[in-house]
């Protein structure tokens, strides 16, 4: 219990660094007092989240094999793997980056996004999309420092990010008066503080050096293996999303902001959970590395009862704040019956969206990468689809209340599923040269 908190809470303070980045921008674009910027934000996220989906797969896939290899005492090949994998994914993000920076507006035409906000999400698209090798060097980073032990150092690197946005945004939103194109320029800036601090912080561990050039593929190959299909499972959730925001799209700008806000504030919500899930992944995989079954159980039955607490205390602090919360992001109309249903009772169902998340990374920690691909997209479609579409006949409201039933059966059966792993898994040495 004492080392997931830990490695968690300290997780917990820089995830809420990273997220109180996009959150920060929300809040001061809502003060220009236009739902239409807010719903371009909106819509901006839905491709943003793909791209993230991405970076966190392939974070997911270094930390996982680092995490098992350092377990193991083999701390060369380690850092071996690190810096060719780095190098490769470096350049696969920058590719990926400049095609989603091109193809912008025929996507954002699809999801729904007409006239100002289509304007408004295209130039917030074409500015950062460019630069997302710096969020997927700060992810795999961070988690690096997680595998090595360092909670504290993945923490500040984060951190710092926050603060580098805490200072821009005001200052380019607002003063400079350059609204959205002024939150895409802080956001760059802080992305790419979290990357250089994070190399700053692993170089003490004697991982970073020069890669084996003629080695550089086969050297990522075990974290492919792994971060593939991880990648596979986070496009799942971000996937349901786009289908979400196209629905919530022809009801207006107002829902749109509506739903914007709840997904902003989420993340900030329950940073704990999602702390939770990056950073269980390494403990249950240095016990998977040296053999010690009874402590993978334990830690992801610690991890059940610490996100079913979170969970609690979330929900009595939105229910109370609620008249809060609605006056900060200037809501209208259906944006406030959208928040207000969620402070109320949907924000419960994150309860099964974390314990989806909790098996999703023991999946991933122990081999069976597949299951949390089959569990999300799982959820991303019959969860979402059906409910979200039925939903749709009640107004904004019935999609967001669709939404959050759809979750409910994944988390439940993606829980008991992790424990028969965890208890019939074959424990072998680990070796990947």
């Amino acid at each position: 219990m004492r080392h997931v908190i830990v490695m968690a809470g300290t997780g917990t303070i820089g995830l809420m660094a990273v997220f109180l980045v996009d959150f920060l921008n929300l809040f001061y674009i809502s003060r220009l007092g236009d739902t239409r910027y807010t719903a371009a934000i909106g819509f901006a996220n839905v491709i943003n989240f793909l791209q993230v989906a991405i970076c966190i797969g392939m974070s997911i896939g270094i930390t996982v094999v680092t995490a098992r290899l350092i377990g193991a005492k083999k701390h060369d090949l380690a850092g071996q793997i690190i810096n060719s994998f780095l190098l490769l994914m470096t350049v696969i993000m920058i590719v990926i980056g400049i095609a989603i920076m091109v193809f912008r507006y025929p996507v954002l035409s699809l999801l729904g996004a007409q006239d100002l906000v289509l304007e408004q999400a295209g130039q917030f698209i074409a500015i950062t999309s460019p630069f997302l090798c710096f969020i997927g060097l700060g992810m795999a980073l961070s988690g690096l420092l997680r595998a090595v032990g360092d909670a504290k150092g993945s923490m500040y690197i984060t951190i710092a990010g926050a603060l580098v946005t805490a200072v821009l945004d005001p200052l380019f939103i607002l003063y400079f008066g350059w609204g959205l194109e002024g939150a895409a320029v802080s956001t760059v800036f802080s992305r790419a503080a979290v990357a250089v601090f994070g190399f700053y912080s692993l170089r003490k561990y004697q991982l970073i050096h020069k890669p084996v050039w003629k080695k550089i593929f086969s050297d990522s190959y075990p974290v492919f293996v792994i971060a593939f299909p991880a990648i596979l499972t986070n496009l799942a959730t971000p996937a349901g999303n786009t289908f979400v925001i196209k629905t919530m799209a022809s009801f207006g700008s107002d829902a749109i902001a509506g739903q914007t806000a709840i997904d902003r504030i989420v993340p900030v919500a329950f940073a704990f959970v999602f702390a939770l899930t990056g950073s269980v992944g390494p403990i249950i995989s240095q016990n998977f590395g040296a053999g010690f079954r009874d402590r993978m159980c334990e830690t992801l039955m610690v991890s059940l009862k610490l996100v079913c607490l979170c969970v609690l205390c979330a929900w009595i602090l939105f229910f109370v704040g609620e008249e809060w919360i609605v006056k900060m992001f200037a809501l209208k109309a259906a944006g406030i019956e959208l928040m207000r249903l969620f402070c109320h009772w949907v924000i419960l169902s994150n309860l099964f969206l974390g314990m989806l998340f909790v098996s999703n990374t023991a999946f991933n920690n122990l081999g069976y990468p597949l299951l949390s691909t089959l569990f999300n997209w799982g959820r991303a479609t019959l969860g979402t689809i059906p409910f979200v579409w039925f939903g749709a006949t009640y107004g904004p409201k019935g999609i967001l209340v669709g939404q959050a039933i759809g979750v409910m059966p994944f988390g439940f059966f993606a829980v008991l599923c992790a424990f028969y792993v965890l208890r019939n898994i074959k424990i072998n040495m680990v070796s990947y040269q």
